[in-house]
């Protein structure tokens, strides 16, 4: 049965923070709040952890997940970006955007597009979520919270756990959330390509 953590939106507590990163280090699956909308994580190593995500959602193996980084050296540290991409990531995190690039060697294949060997990255700008990342020290895999019969995102902690309560370890609710997902940008063969129209402003990418 899942653990329910109430966090302050502003100030979240260390110990709770500190309790559900101690879920995840034992190959642990959570629900947590983004600046978008409500995600499903678990650390990269996490076999399971990836099975239980396309369990959940329904997801075939062509599903392209999201590592969720806390900052610009971390994403760096797992995606190649040359310079004309950084200035346009840079100017657009943190934020609800999701980009599309060449993955490093530290990605495992499996998580990896299967042609392209590229992986979908952002930088959340949400103070709950920053605070897991920071002190998970790693970026979360991750994926956004739509189950197949539904058509927007729950936005309540209180929902998810009590839908999920069963399948996933652990529910952060601060708040709550909104529907969108974050905007997709496509930046694999150089040029931004807008994949999904979604809570960030694409128009920048136009």
């Amino acid at each position: 049965m899942a653990r329910y953590f109430d966090v302050h939106p502003e100030n979240p507590q260390r110990r709770a923070i500190g309790q559900v990163v101690d879920i995840l280090r034992e190959d642990g699956l959570i629900a947590y709040p983004t600046d978008s909308c409500f995600a499903l994580g678990c650390q990269l190593g996490n076999r399971d952890g990836i099975d239980r995500i396309r369990s959940i959602r329904k997801l075939d193996d062509r599903h392209h997940f999201t590592l969720v980084c806390q900052d610009f050296a971390q994403l760096g540290q797992f995606v190649h970006v040359d310079n004309a991409v950084f200035r346009a990531v840079k100017a657009s995190t943190p934020g609800s955007y999701t980009f599309i690039l060449p993955a490093t060697k530290e990605v495992p294949r499996r998580l990896m597009h299967a042609k392209k060997k590229t992986v979908g990255v952002r930088i959340p700008d949400h103070v709950v979520t920053q605070a897991l990342l920071g002190e998970l020290g790693e970026p979360l895999l991750s994926s956004t919270l739509l189950l197949p019969d539904q058509e927007e995102p729950m936005t309540q902690g209180w929902d998810i756990k009590e839908r999920l309560e069963h399948v996933v370890d652990a529910v952060i609710d601060s708040g709550e959330c909104g529907v969108e997902p974050t905007t997709v940008i496509d930046f694999s063969s150089g040029e931004p390509e807008i994949v999904r129209r979604g809570a960030g402003d694409p128009s920048r990418f136009e």
